[in-house]
């Protein structure tokens, strides 16, 4: 909160006022600080702090515009009022234009230099920046101000802390360890032991001597603090990791059983004990013995019996894996093939397991007799029921065994879940699996069917729940996914549904609704979804403004040095590049045919739009126009009544969604601006994503930024040069070269030249190259496909040819789904003839029957 200066021919009661005034705005008591304000501003109309004040609280209400001309307005009467400048600073942050903020506080510390306050809300926005060399110069400021907290230890505290962490960011770890111990020098008595917050920076102290290099004095240094740390795992960790940086084993060794006597399940420890006992990773021998010490030492453990799995080979292998796994099915753990489906990648054990599984199915138990007849009957009892639970777990492992892709057999997986729910019909686990395999074998309405039916066997489970209504979206059917989450979603939430989990940040959900709308056709509603999931990650970054201050105020500073390299890397989330790339491909497409922004605000049309005259394309749209308006006329009542029904206490403004079936982001002008939104963070933050690099030239090429076209397809080719879009891309660049209307500017062209020219000359026959690829790479159908659509960019008079060859790649015998399914919208992009697809979609659906994808063409376009 701005600090108050009131001119001096104030009275006292308007002084009373003005700060009534600020402790209004401070707890949301917008209307008795309008109130305030407006009394203030009848008798001093010109009165600079008191429209500054004002136009905070119009800012908080959601009056954005209005607030900023009334500060405009304050700063003409009061130009050299640091209030003015504060609140001024405080309304570009509030709509996250932070460099026109540091430049309002700046002014404002002009002004007033000893502000501790502003001094303190500059340097929040210098970290959140990254602005780490300023950051350090604001925190020194506030060091040496003089405020009322500076008596109070604790805050005191804080401000050296937040400077140590500002040289620590900033790469300055001597500087930063200086800081914290000039701190520890000023205290005049020994903290408590119970102090949490002092040995938080003593802990991080240690730490950034380590990042120094000087492990021998981060070592004495633990050493001299350990017996007060608070958080003895992590100071034990550390000092085994010293001892082992310093080759002192025998120490090391110790300090590593010692954190295994306190977890025995942590493979990191396991790994660092093995450095420390110098066992080589070949020496199975050795190894061996080291589990099987803690496998004895802890017999309920897991880890101990599960590691010597990855190094063990052979006999040994096989004996060690049939005893965890029997011992694993017995217990009838659902998770057993997740836990070692890691070892698949070897063929072998891959073969032993199998064995061993199909051998379990077909395995009968001697009962052992016990005792009297009573005791005998009830232990044949017990035998036999433990006998049936463990062929259920078997039947269950071979299930999840043949439906995994390194060892799929989908007949077979079949076959032994459906054995598995004759024995076990209301296990969800089994129709669960039932419903991967039919996603497996590409019939996603049995998949949605199969799940949903899980679904209801334990309609009080969230995870069931949710993977229904995600089978559910992976069959288009959005509306039944919506009502499935429904069931665990706040009932009055504005948006329904969707808005609350929106509000929740439920990302896989936003996601997939967005790649469910995709594929209908209705792509302003993806876009809507995917825009959502962009503005899920803003959040993210601006919710760290709060944890500046507030990990240096609670003392947790180590996991607020983790949070900033997060926060760094935020972007490289898998959800954020899936999300982006699938944005990007919309805009790609609304480029190419801007006449898809139209089909999608009619409800996703697409071909039938086509086959129309215009009169009733016309007649079509209008309709689809009037039933568009209806339903939104019908959400903004519901939104409208729930708005009311929950109007806040605090009066906060609640944010209308004014486009809520995205047709302003779909009717863009401009699509390939609105993708760079999307693609710039992608490039920046997922520059390893392959995906993005391919989109990345797409948009490029279009945009006709040859060399930036150029850098995404050297960073692919880097990646892996080898998938078939690479092959494609190169040779359209190249066209595109020769294509050109206007000769690039000289520096541009020697740059393409020098990068380019060795993976294809200017003068290549590009036709031959492509037909030598072709050659190369004649079974595999994605080849085949990459080579086909270059050839009917650069030679349009084989289109009729092409069509045939992309149908004759479904009798290869190495084609897959996904191949078939990439050849069926291939022809649906070069707008095939209708006989050509028909003949696709035959022999594709012949191939593989319980397929989807190739029931009809028309349902699918």
């Amino acid at each position: 909160m701005p600090q108050q200066q009131q001119p001096l021919q104030m009275s006292s009661k308007e002084r009373t006022l003005f700060q009534g005034l600020v402790k209004h705005y401070e707890t949301k008591q917008y209307k008795k600080g309008l109130k305030a304000a407006e009394q203030i501003l009848r008798k001093h109309p010109t009165h600079g702090d008191t429209q500054a004040m004002k136009a905070l609280i119009f800012n908080a209400q959601g009056k954005e515009e209005e607030a900023f001309e009334l500060c405009k307005v304050a700063l003409k009467n009061a130009m050299k009022s640091h209030v003015c400048w504060h609140v001024y600073g405080l309304l570009w942050k509030s709509i996250k234009n932070y460099e026109e903020a540091i430049k309002a506080y700046k002014f404002a510390l002009k002004l007033e230099p000893d502000s501790h306050q502003i001094l303190r809300d500059l340097a929040l926005l210098q970290v959140q920046v990254r602005d780490y060399q300023s950051y350090i110069q604001s925190r020194r400021a506030i060091l040496q101000t003089k405020s009322p907290s500076r008596q109070n230890n604790l805050a005191s505290r804080q401000n050296w802390t937040a400077l140590a962490v500002a040289q620590h960011l900033a790469g300055d770890l001597y500087d930063a360890e200086r800081t914290l111990t000039t701190f520890e020098e000023t205290l005049r008595s020994t903290p408590a032991k119970t102090d949490n917050e002092h040995y938080e920076a003593v802990l991080y102290k240690n730490i950034i001597i380590a990042e120094t290099g000087e492990t021998e004095r981060a070592l004495d240094h633990l050493e001299a603090v350990f017996k007060n740390l608070l958080d003895r795992t992590v100071a034990m960790e550390l000092r085994a990791q010293y001892l082992l940086q310093l080759d002192r084993k025998k120490e090391a060794e110790k300090a590593y059983r010692a954190l295994l006597d306190r977890n025995s399940e942590y493979r990191a420890y396991y790994e660092g004990l093995r450095k420390a006992m110098a066992i080589e990773e070949g020496d199975t021998e050795s190894l061996n013995s080291l589990y099987d010490e803690y496998g004895k030492k802890n017999p309920r453990g897991d880890t101990s019996r599960r590691v010597p799995l990855d190094f063990l080979h052979g006999e040994n292998f096989r004996a060690a894996a049939d005893q965890y796994l029997q011992r694993m099915l017995h217990k009838g753990v659902p998770s057993t093939f997740a836990n070692i489906k890691a070892l698949y990648s070897d063929s072998a054990k891959r073969e032993v397991i199998q064995d061993l599984a199909h051998g379990y199915v077909s395995v009968t138990h001697t009962p052992l007799a016990n005792g009297d007849a009573e005791k005998q009957a009830n232990g044949e009892e017990k035998a036999e029921n433990e006998k049936s639970s463990f062929n259920v777990s078997a039947l269950y492992f071979l299930a999840q065994h043949y439906n995994y892709h390194l060892s799929r057999d989908l007949a077979k997986a079949m076959e032994f879940v459906d054995k598995g729910i004759d024995a076990k019909p209301e296990d969800v686990n089994f129709h669960m699996t039932k419903a991967r395999i039919w996603k497996h074998r590409g019939n996603l309405q049995k998949a949605s069917e199969t799940m949903e039916k899980a679904r209801s066997l334990d309609e009080r489970d969230r995870y069931i729940n949710s993977k229904a209504a995600k089978y559910q979206l992976r069959n288009n059917e959005n509306a039944a996914a919506c009502e499935n989450m429904g069931k665990f979603t706040k009932k009055d939430t504005i948006g329904g549904p969707v808005g609350d989990l929106i509000d929740m940040q439920c990302m896989w959900y936003v996601y997939e609704d967005g790649e469910a709308y995709s594929r209908q056709g209705k792509l302003g509603m993806a876009l809507k979804r995917f825009t959502s999931v962009k503005e899920i990650f803003e959040i993210w970054e601006d919710d760290q403004y709060d944890f500046h201050a507030f990990s240096m105020r609670k003392g947790q500073i180590r996991a607020y040095v983790d949070m900033m390299k997060w926060e760094d890397k935020l972007r490289e989330h898998p959800f954020f590049s899936r999300a982006a790339i699938s944005a990007v491909k919309i805009y790609l497409r609304l480029f190419d045919d801007p006449t898809l922004a139209d089909e999608s605000a009619h409800g996703g049309m697409n071909g039938d739009l086509k086959g129309m005259s215009s009169s009733e394309r016309k007649k079509a749209k209008k309709k689809a126009k009037q039933e568009q308006e209806k339903r939104e006329q019908a959400e903004a009542e519901k939104a409208d009544a729930k708005k009311t029904a929950r109007a806040s206490a605090d009066n906060e403004p609640k944010k209308e969604d004014k486009d809520p079936t995205g047709a302003k982001l779909v009717a863009t002008a401009e699509p390939l601006v609105e993708a760079m939104k999307f693609l710039t963070p992608l490039l920046e933050f997922s520059s390893q994503s392959i995906n993005a690099q391919q989109v990345g030239f797409e948009v490029f090429i279009r945009r006709r930024k040859h060399l930036l076209a150029l850098r995404c397809l050297l960073a692919a080719r880097a990646i892996d040069s080898s998938l078939p879009f690479i092959h494609e891309q190169t040779i359209r660049l190249r066209h595109s070269l020769k294509s050109l209307n206007e000769p690039l500017p000289p520096q541009v062209s020697r740059v393409i030249n020098a990068e380019f020219s060795s993976i294809i000359p200017p003068d290549a026959d590009l036709l031959k190259l492509n037909s030598e690829y072709l050659n190369d790479n004649h079974e595999s159908a994605a080849c085949i496909q990459a080579s086909l659509k270059v050839r009917q960019l650069l030679d349009l008079k084989t289109a009729d040819e092409n069509q045939k060859d992309v149908i004759r790649t479904l009798a290869l015998p190495s084609v897959s789904l996904e191949d078939a399914i990439r050849g069926r919208d291939l022809l649906k992009e070069w707008k095939a003839e209708s006989r050509y697809q028909e003949t696709y979609l035959a022999a594709a659906h012949e191939r593989w029957p319980k397929a989807t994808a190739f029931y009809s063409w028309q349902d699918k376009s």
